[in-house]
């Protein structure tokens, strides 16, 4: 995928999340993340996206710390979100594609990064504000939900920061069942966990299922789909899995 269908998903899901949100109401339960309100998820998010739009917009070249979460509710909540993701939607497109600014995970370019994240980051959370309003969902494609389960098992998880260990060696194998070549090896052990693109060995525990389904319950918003093996295994994903932005 490229920048430009990154910050087109990033424009759709932001104001998906802000639509379900408002009619859920701001004191309304995430049932996806619990002990939140509406409220929280827009103060979150919006947060984020403001974050994330400094670096590209200022150009910093290190870590750079978040303005924190506003003190709003209700209609002015929603609007400050609003402006938010307007905000970060068209510093994404205005960018030059050679920006140079901070970016925590391996990418083409920190612009490539930013526009990636930032979709990830607010399909999931428009997937929490959907369960707090109820009723269906609205559909992730299979590409971009592949794309997800890549960019938090290669990406997040690569990293030192990752929770998910293992005393003895294990092995996950990840598939998606309705995306061509999507499929993931994950070996643990007591150092941060190693992805392989592709059906690598014998696994002892398998996740499989529609992409959008294994990338929502590998974010821990849905259960497993189809789970074979030694449910251990996915069981220490949900225990250990939580990630942080940098």
């Amino acid at each position: 995928m490229d920048t430009a269908e990154y910050v087109s998903i990033l424009d759709r899901e932001g104001r998906s999340l802000a639509a379900a949100a408002e009619e859920a109401g701001t004191g309304a339960k995430v049932p996806t993340c619990p002990g939140w309100q509406v409220r929280d998820l827009l103060r979150h998010t919006g947060m984020v996206h403001r974050w994330a739009a400094a670096f590209v917009a200022e150009g910093h070249t290190s870590y750079h710390p978040d303005a924190g979460l506003p003190d709003l509710d209700g209609a002015e909540l929603l609007a400050w979100f609003r402006e938010g993701h307007g905000q970060l939607v068209q510093t994404l497109r205005s960018a030059s594609p050679d920006v140079r600014c901070w970016h925590f995970l391996p990418a083409p370019s920190p612009l490539a990064f930013w526009a990636r994240r930032q979709a990830h980051e607010t399909a999931v959370h428009r997937f929490d504000a959907e369960s707090a309003r109820g009723g269906r969902p609205s559909e992730i494609s299979g590409d971009f939900a592949a794309d997800g389960i890549d960019e938090l098992l290669c990406g997040f998880h690569a990293r030192p920061k990752s929770r998910v260990r293992s005393e003895k060696p294990r092995v996950l194998r990840v598939r998606a069942t309705d995306t061509d070549g999507a499929v993931w090896t994950v070996r643990l052990s007591q150092e941060p966990p190693v992805t392989e693109r592709e059906d690598a060995t014998d696994a002892d525990c398998e996740v499989a299922g529609p992409a959008a389904r294994v990338y929502l319950s590998l974010w821990n918003r849905l259960p497993f789909p189809s789970m074979t093996g030694d449910a251990s295994v996915a069981g220490l994903w949900r225990e250990k899995s939580a990630v942080t932005w940098s």
